[in-house]
């Protein structure tokens, strides 16, 4: 039974309160998937309580169970648009939208200001966990090709370490498509403590993260819990880095060609002949 069959079996049985809840569960469908019980809270009017209890009724241990629940409808909703015939178009298709999609969401603003912090910081750190802090490596490996020494920390012991030592002359860029990670969140604050800025790259622009940014970039992708780790969403926070290192190379004159080769022959032999 789905959790839509059980609200819906349920629903005499629930309080006042707890019907709100209901519906506004039934309402945001998957959407439900990304927010936080705050915005649940806010949205229906009711306490963290009678969140609780409406999930119990359900026979559900709690928000996060229930979150669950429904990110196994989304994801099998998904597995059924799939086939032998579609798959291939479908997968290529996805990637394709999330570029676009980002494309479409950039700030030049914003973007513009990203650049400008990358060229005024003495120090680069990029933060991420899980499959953030792969896109993190993936920025550190890019931004050296084009003669920009930056640390990729994934670690949150580390982040959080390197954060109590920073100054207003260090930079992060911080990666969380949620903006919710907690250990991102822990580590941006004692970094923002220190005087260091913030690039914060996510999908939400108003969430707990994103608010501590000095600039924030959107990404496009939303993750279903299912479905964390995405290529897509990884595609769409590659295409960010690209368009900051990409703008800081053009806005500053960046030698590109003179300093690939610098690194290209440092590496060059190491080929098996």
């Amino acid at each position: 039974m789905t959790y839509v069959e059980t609200i819906k079996l349920r629903y005499d049985d629930l309080t006042k309160s707890e019907k709100k809840v209901a519906d506004y569960v039934l309402g945001s469908g998957d959407k439900l998937i990304n927010q936080t019980l705050t915005d649940v809270k806010k949205s229906t009017g009711v306490g963290d309580a009678t969140i609780v209890r409406f999930c119990q009724k359900l026979n559900y241990q709690g928000f996060s169970d229930l979150k669950i629940a429904i990110a196994k409808v989304a994801y099998k909703q998904d597995s059924a648009k799939e086939s032998p015939d579609s798959y291939v178009d479908l997968v290529s298709n996805r990637l394709m939208d999330a570029i676009r999609s980002t494309a479409s969401l950039v700030n030049p603003k914003d973007l513009n200001s990203g650049i400008d912090l990358i060229h005024a910081a003495q120090r680069i750190f990029i933060f991420g966990v899980g499959s953030s802090g792969v896109t993190a490596e993936d920025m550190a490996s890019r931004f050296l090709r084009e003669g920009i020494q930056a640390e990729a920390i994934t670690d949150p012991h580390y982040q959080a370490q390197n954060a109590a030592l920073m100054s207003d002359k260090d930079l992060i860029i911080a990666f969380s498509l949620s903006g919710n990670t907690k250990d991102i969140f822990d580590s941006c604050k004692i970094a923002k403590q220190n005087g260091a800025k913030l690039i914060i790259v996510t999908n939400h622009l108003l969430s707990a993260i994103a608010k501590q940014g000095d600039v924030v970039l959107q990404t496009a992708v939303e993750e279903l819990l299912m479905n964390g780790g995405s290529l897509s969403g990884k595609i769409s926070q590659l295409c960010v880095c690209d368009l900051l290192i990409t703008g800081y190379t053009i806005t500053y004159h960046i030698n590109s060609l003179k300093m690939r080769e610098r690194v290209l022959r440092s590496i060059i032999n190491k080929s098996i002949d």
